[in-house]
């Protein structure tokens, strides 16, 4: 190992510089430095925030002998301060070299970057949004985040808290291990900031306006959330990844009551759920999915009446799969659950008093809370992967609002409630996807065939299976009947209504079909492939 890679276990900090947007936890770290006698260096806002709190702070331009100019541009861009960062301590080169220029140490670097994605998401304009690019802060983060063998560096709050407690134990002193797992951090951090920072400058127009849609180079970051035991298969690793700064109720933000650790499918089965019970604001409403597509939907007065309604639509499925509720699951219908079923996974918004201990019954049951719902975001990227490439596409979050009555009899208002509620199933189920239902509530789903009428004859299959009248029912194709067979056959099970986007070159001839067989027949204009 060369002079300029090797580093002691521990390095004492003696001075730290600290620089940062995102004020959160500054004060108490800045506290417990100062009780360990770090000298502290700052710029700007940090700096007055600091002294306001009775904190001794140096000045970065004092530091440097070179005063802050150009608003704030070009304060930290100086080597007094790249100097300290990056020269390596065992070097006799490196030192002599500090010391001939006045270059003192500095071994502790905390920054978090100007709010760059914050203010791209609240709108701000282009002048606006380039000012919120940081310039210096990533530029020290990198030079600290290379020199861990020596520099201590903190992006994130969160690890305020680490350091203190190793720099108490260990004499103001903090251990290799510790700063190498920081700089990965670091340069994690950097780099999902640059990768921001092109995803936006490569969508907006060349005249810094009109955006142009999807950026020339693609970037995202994810952050581990866990490993997994294996991913869909057990021969397959896995681990299980989240968005930073995901706020969205979802499976990636839900909080695990008790239960096992969740495993690859559960978590994709439960984003399925907790997905489609989003399209259902209204009433109490519950939807059980089976390797992610919807096997039950119903809506009720109480939860409880819309589980059992929605188990109804099919038990054999509902076997083994994921709930999910928009409302806080209360006792009663819990017990109904660990009485009724095995269940992998129940997801609520919240859960009522008794509900732990109910569900602790089954202790493999993995009991979840999203917090409130509040609908689907309004913007969201989906991404599918493809060998060599990336499929990145608007999630499909929108719904019908332009009903099309096509048919010579239009639907009652029954039958329309019925459609509106069977459209909104069927855009969470697998193509292609047929969904009866009546009453708010499924009465059979046919998911993920190669054929619509196939579709159209597992769901009337899977209706009769559970003992459902399909006689009366209305139902809903995600996309449109390119023939007349999957309506007719529709007519024959006995449904009344249909709902689908229309389009196909043979629409008329499957608005006659409808006519012939009395049926209402309802366009939206809108396809809900999901593959």
């Amino acid at each position: 190992m060369s002079e300029h890679t090797r580093a002691g276990p521990e390095r004492k900090i003696a001075r730290a510089l600290i620089s940062v947007s995102d004020k959160t936890g500054l004060l108490d770290l800045a506290r417990g430095l100062q009780s360990l006698g770090v000298e502290i260096l700052s710029t700007g806002g940090t700096a007055v925030v600091l002294r306001e709190a009775g904190i001794a702070v140096k000045d970065v331009s004092e530091h440097t002998g070179f005063p802050e100019m150009m608003d704030g541009r070009l304060k930290t861009l100086h080597p007094k301060v790249h100097g300290g960062l990056l020269a390596v301590r065992d070097s006799a080169a490196h030192m002599k070299d500090a010391r001939d220029h006045g270059i003192g140490m500095i071994d502790l670097l905390v920054v978090n970057l100007y709010p760059f994605e914050a203010t791209v998401a609240r709108g701000a304009d282009f002048e606006t949004t380039v000012e919120n690019i940081d310039i210096g802060g990533p530029a020290m983060i990198r030079g600290a985040a290379k020199n861990h063998a020596s520099v201590t560096v903190v992006v994130e709050p969160d690890d305020y808290g680490r350091v203190l407690e190793q720099m108490w134990t260990h004499g103001g002193a903090t251990k290799l291990a510790l700063r190498r797992a920081l700089a990965q951090k670091a340069y994690a951090r950097t780099a999902e900031y640059d990768g921001a920072i092109s995803n936006w400058l490569g969508a907006v127009g060349d005249d810094g306006g009109k955006a142009q849609g999807y950026p020339r180079t693609f970037s995202v970051q994810f952050r581990k959330a866990q490993d997994l035991r294996y991913g869909e298969n057990p021969h397959q690793s896995a681990a299980f990844y989240v968005e930073p700064g995901a706020r969205e109720a979802s499976v990636a933000t839900a909080r695990q009551l008790q239960g096992k650790e969740l495993s690859y499918n559960n978590i994709a089965d439960t984003d399925a759920a907790l997905e489609c019970v989003k399209a259902f604001p209204e009433l109490p409403t519950c939807v059980i999915v089976k390797h992610a597509n919807p096997c039950g939907v119903a809506e009720a007065a109480t939860l409880e009446a819309a589980y059992d309604r929605a188990f109804k639509t099919d038990p054999e499925s509902a076997f083994g799969g994921i709930i999910a509720f928009n409302r806080t699951l209360d006792a009663a219908t819990a017990k109904t659950i660990v009485d009724r079923q095995f269940v992998e996974v129940i997801i609520a918004p919240d859960v009522g008093p008794e509900v732990e201990a109910i569900v602790a019954a089954k202790k493999n049951v993995r009991l979840l809370v999203c917090g409130a719902l509040g609908g689907a975001s309004t913007a969201r990227l989906d991404y599918k992967r493809v060998t060599g490439g990336l499929l990145v596409q608007d999630a499909d979050l929108a719904l019908a609002s332009d009903y099309r009555v096509v048919s010579k009899r239009a639907p009652t208002i029954a039958e329309m409630a019925d459609l509106k509620f069977a459209w909104r199933v069927a855009k969470c189920v697998k193509s292609n996807a047929i969904v009866y239902a009546k009453d708010a509530a499924t009465v059979g789903i046919g998911a993920g065939q190669m054929s619509r009428v196939n579709s159209s004859r597992i769901a009337v299959i899977k209706a009769d299976l559970a003992k459902i009248p399909v006689v009366g029912s209305v139902v809903a194709s995600d996309a449109f009947f390119p023939f007349a067979d999957g309506l007719l056959s529709a007519a024959e099970a006995g449904a009344t209504a249909v709902i689908q986007p229309g389009g196909s070159m043979r629409d008329d001839e499957v608005i006659k079909a409808a006519d012939d067989k009395g049926l209402a027949m309802v366009f939206t204009g809108m396809r809900h492939f999901k593959h």
